[in-house]
């Protein structure tokens, strides 16, 4: 089942000109993970939309303070990112219509995606709307969304 752009513009009335821009990657990318129910497509596009405000970021917007939670501490270290101010946090910052953070999120979903850790030294991919589309594809199968979505687990 595929969206128009017409469609998601109707779900994403914020989107404007970015429903053109996302849907055909978000077509290709909910048929590659399976998003291809009533349910699963709707809590997609539902998560989707909070996360990305509506296709409006595919980047976590904040400055070097705000980003400084994924740089040092505990936070820091459950997302495996170095323990040392270097900027990890910066580097390793939310990107995808689903945000995947930190470096060990990166690692993993680049190892889904491509077979390899390209994604570590070339997180910019997740901005590219192909590649923002499938990262949030791929962390909605890992998690196993697709089954609750099925069970009318929304919560």
């Amino acid at each position: 089942m595929s969206l128009t752009s017409t469609q998601l513009q109707q779900i994403f009335p914020n989107a404007r000109s970015q429903a053109g821009v996302f849907i055909s990657a978000l077509n290709s990318a909910m048929a590659h993970r399976n998003i291809n129910t009533l349910k699963r497509i709707a809590a997609f596009l539902a998560q989707v939309g909070h996360e990305s405000g509506q296709l409006q970021y595919v980047r976590e917007v904040g400055n070097d303070q705000y980003l400084s939670k994924y740089d040092t501490g505990t936070l820091a270290a459950r997302l495996g990112n170095t323990p040392k101010a270097d900027g990890d946090g910066q580097k390793y910052r939310g990107r995808g219509l689903i945000q995947i953070t930190g470096r060990n999120n990166y690692r993993q979903c680049s190892l889904g995606l491509f077979g390899d850790d390209r994604l570590l030294f070339l997180p910019e991919l997740l901005e590219q709307p192909q590649w923002a589309a499938e990262s949030a594809a791929w962390f909605w199968e890992q998690n196993g969304f697709n089954e609750l979505a099925d069970r009318d687990q929304f919560n």
